[in-house]
Order: structure tokens, then sequence, then C-alpha cells
């Protein structure tokens, strides 16, 4: 196979970015107390423009189709995102989307989507966004207030009546291809299957449930101060106080409802990409299997970042030193960050490569596996979770397949 251009991944060619997250506010109106953006290691938005500019949204445009036509790719996601993408004006929104299908490739479909708290989404808003075939994907953390106490604005005032509003907004059958679908970060101290039928009640096409960003030197909640070397491919990892497996068992709470009923309401990523990698199917990359990860960041004031979940790691890890101004985001691809993300079992730690786990598991998420003083080479702060709800997932699809 091909090898790269002096980056050091071996034998293997880079594998193009397909998403592309534009920073287009980099503010939020929120102040949620688990944000990995503005309560995390790095505090680098303080130092960004509030919103990109016109010319760095045609930059971003411009380089977006050069990456697309260099690799001929077939369809590329563009994910409007901040701080709060609604800060901005939906029809300067629609224009930087516009802007990106005129310059894009024949043959090249581009899809896009904003990543929004929700709280500023109004039907005028929506109609606007839905002209430029903008689909909303809404963060939220469960379907009733209590789900959601620390999504809250500066002020410490709750967002969630707003929330509700615009979830009821995109349930309308008439905005229903606007519906990309819920993102939802995990409460290992809440009711799984209460928050999952709550967020049913939504009725949202796909939900994106999500373990909380942490690392080993900033750890989620629920988690101990057991190390890495602790975590093994085991149920259970030794020196955790409590719950061993905290969001396993949350996970396996829903995954049961979901996988018992008569007919799937909604898809929910993080079950599907399991199956998927248990099943020797391609994986999106970056929760489970091998797949190389193909998204790249891009902040508001233009530079090219990896993905922005790094900043829990420590101040700059997401950086690059490259600007869409400068550099294609063929550039980005040689960065050691981004080629260690797509290095596969080559970039993980030992205690990986021999695990029996490895191919369905992938060493789990490369932002979760920080270790101050040692890097990225460890195991996922999540290891015995991620085990205990591959083995139930695996024993569930046996049972199922096997008469």
């Amino acid at each position: 196979m091909k090898t790269t251009r002096g980056s050091g991944r071996a034998d293997t060619a880079p594998e193009p970015f397909r998403q592309f997250v534009v920073k287009v506010n980099s503010r939020c109106n929120l102040a949620c107390r688990y944000c990995y953006m503005y309560f995390a290691a790095d505090d680098g938005w303080r130092r960004q423009p509030v919103s990109a500019s016109p010319e760095t949204f045609r930059w971003i445009a411009r380089r977006i189709a050069e990456h697309a036509a260099t690799h001929q790719l077939p369809a590329v996601s563009v994910v409007l995102h901040g701080g709060e993408p609604l800060l901005t004006d939906p029809e300067v929104l629609g224009g930087f989307v516009d802007l990106v299908r005129a310059e894009a490739p024949a043959g090249c479909r581009v899809r896009a989507t904003a990543q929004t708290n929700g709280t500023r989404l109004t039907p005028d808003r929506l109609r606007a966004l839905a002209a430029h075939g903008i689909e909303i994907g809404l963060s939220l953390d469960g379907g009733h207030a209590r789900h959601n106490r620390l999504r809250v604005d500066h002020a410490g005032r709750p967002a969630w009546p707003a929330i509700r509003r615009a979830a009821r907004l995109l349930a309308e059958p008439r905005h229903r291809d606007s519906y990309a679908g819920v993102l939802c970060v995990i409460d290992p101290e809440s009711d799984p299957v209460e928050v999952y039928q709550s967020l049913l009640e939504l009725d949202p096409p796909a939900l994106d449930l999500r373990l909380p960003q942490g690392n080993w030197t900033a750890r989620p909640p629920g988690l101990d101060d057991a190390g890495p070397e602790d975590a093994g491919p085991g149920d259970t990892a030794p020196g955790r106080a409590g719950r061993p497996t905290p969001y396993a068992d949350w996970l396996i709470a829903v995954f049961d409802r979901w996988w018992a009923a008569d007919r799937r309401r909604v898809r929910i990523r993080i079950f599907e990409e399991c199956l998927a990698a248990l099943l020797h199917q391609p994986t999106a990359g970056g929760l489970f299997g091998l797949h190389p990860f193909s998204a790249v960041v891009v902040e508001t004031d233009g530079a090219i970042e990896q993905i922005d979940a790094l900043k829990t790691a420590y101040p700059g890890a997401a950086a690059t030193g490259l600007h869409v101004a400068d550099h294609a985001f063929d550039a980005a691809l040689d960065h050691p960050g981004v080629v260690a993300r797509q290095a596969g079992a080559a970039a993980l730690a030992p205690a990986c490569r021999a695990c029996p786990l490895l191919e369905v598991c992938g060493g789990g998420n490369y932002v979760h596996r920080y270790r101050a003083g040692h890097g990225f080479a460890n195991p996922s702060v999540y290891c015995a979770d991620l085990a205990r709800l591959i083995h139930h997932v695996a024993r569930a699809l046996r049972r199922t397949v096997t008469p």
C-alpha cells in the first residue's frame, strides 16, 4: 500500500477528512457545568474571535472543496458548531453552506448540520436553516427538566423550557426532514431507562449517547483514582470504588430496552457502532473498531485543529499550527496527532494490542486515553466499561443469530 509523506504513519495512506466541524461562533449562551469547551484544561476559546469572518468562511469553503476534489470524495459532512452556532444569523450560516456546495466538485454531496443547544431555535430560524438544507442536531441530557439541571445560562437560570420548545418544534411532522437527532451526555447518576423513555417521547430520529469527555488525569464523574495500569480487558477494573462499571451499567440498561423492542423507534449510534464492529462491518471510527477517525475542526479565526474534545487533555492539545488561508487540509493529515489517531493498533498501549477485544474496542476514544506525563498510549479511562458493554452486546447478538 501507499506510504505517507514522511509522517511516521507506516504502510498505509492517510484517511481523508470527511467531516468538517466549523466553529462559526466561539461563545455560548449557556454554561453547562460539564462542557469540555469552557470548563476544561484549554481556555483558548477566550482568544478566538466571537464569530468567523466572511473571509474565513470563504477560505473554509475553498479548502473543503479542494480536499474533496483531491480525494474524490462522494460526500462530506459540514457541522456548524460553537459555542452555540445559532448565536450567528441563520442567513449567514445558510450562505456559508451554499458556498460550500457551490465550491464542491461535481458529484460530491454536502450534508450540513447545526449542532445547537436549542435555546435560540424558533420557527423562523428553523425555516431559514431548512431553506439552505441545514439539519438540526439538538444537545440535551434527557427529556425532563430534572435531567437538564446542569444546562443553565450564565446567570444560573435553567435552559430546559427553551430546550423543550425546540424539541417539540423539531418533532412536528412538517419539520421532520430537518431533525438530525439528539446528542445526550450520560449522567451515571440518572435513571437510564427513565432518561431513554423521556428521550423517546421527544421522537428524535437518532440518539447519540455520549460518554463524558475525560481521561486518566481529569476523570469523568463516577470513576475513581485507578490508573491505566489497573485497567484490563475484564468486566471490572480493580481499584474503582462503588460500582466498577457505572457507564456500562447505564448503557446496558438502555440497550436491553432498545434491543428487546418489537420496533426500534430510534437509531442509537453507540449500539449500532458496537454491533457493526462485532460483525466485522465498517464503523465510523473514533468510537468502536480500528477504522481511522476522519474529522477535523476549524476555529473561528481559521485555525485548523484536531477534534476539539482534546481540549480536556492540556492547553494546546488540539492545535496543529495550520490555518485555512495558508494550508490545505491535506497538511493536517501529516500532523503527528492526526497520524496517531489514524494509526490503528500501532498507536495503542501494549495492553490494548494484547486484548482479545482489540478489533471491536479499537482502544476506545483517543481523547479518553490521555494521562499527564504519559501521553495517549494508554487504555481508555472507560476500558472496563467498554469491555463490559461489548461482552453484553455480543451475548445479545449471539442469542439472536444462534438457532
